[in-house]
């Protein structure tokens, strides 16, 4: 029997600046959405998000996510070079920095930038609630509970002195989880 598991939304946020969505988190009835985003709309996105308010790159991915309902997170690795060379254009400027994370703000020349490509940044924004239309209600629930099995598997493998049996009962119980789930 082949098994093929979905391992989150690396495919398209390894990719980021293409957001091609490939089965998975942008499925709905009808098919996939399509593109999120196609080449370079991200620093423009980013920056109309910044528009409204300074933030640094996780709540820019939380937003992104929160946008699209939950079809479309980018990566670390997309958002914070993206941000780089924003700053390197001069569009955006670091701001105050909390626990350690860098913030931005959008600066004039960001906004002038912005506003010359204000009609692609709306469209993307359309697809992205698109996205969170067609988003199933359940993948909240579907998180959380794929956060839960995280954080019990972190916590337990920290408390040290796991048994080889004990890591071939957690493989097990993962493995019985991931049959049934795809029974459903």
């Amino acid at each position: 029997m082949h098994r093929h598991f979905w391992k989150g939304r690396e495919h398209y946020s390894r990719h980021g600046f293409g957001g091609h969505m490939h089965g998975g988190p942008g499925r709905h009835r009808g098919g996939r959405i399509g593109r999120l985003l196609e080449h370079g709309d991200l620093r423009f996105v980013i920056l109309a998000l910044l528009a409204d308010k300074p933030a640094h790159g996780y709540e820019l991915i939380r937003a992104l996510e929160e946008r699209t309902g939950g079809a479309y997170r980018p990566s670390p690795g997309v958002v914070y070079p993206t941000l780089s060379l924003l700053e390197d254009e001069g569009f955006v400027r670091q701001v105050g920095a909390e626990g350690g994370r860098k913030a931005y703000e959008i600066t004039d020349e960001g906004r002038t930038a912005l506003e010359g490509n204000r009609a692609n940044v709306d469209a993307v924004f359309v697809r992205m609630d698109e996205a969170a239309a067609h988003s199933s209600e359940a993948r909240p629930k579907l998180r959380r509970a794929m956060q839960n099995l995280k954080v019990a598997l972190s916590l337990r493998l920290q408390q040290g002195d796991v048994t080889e049996a004990q890591v071939d009962a957690i493989a097990a119980a993962i493995d019985e989880a991931a049959v049934r789930i795809e029974r459903v």
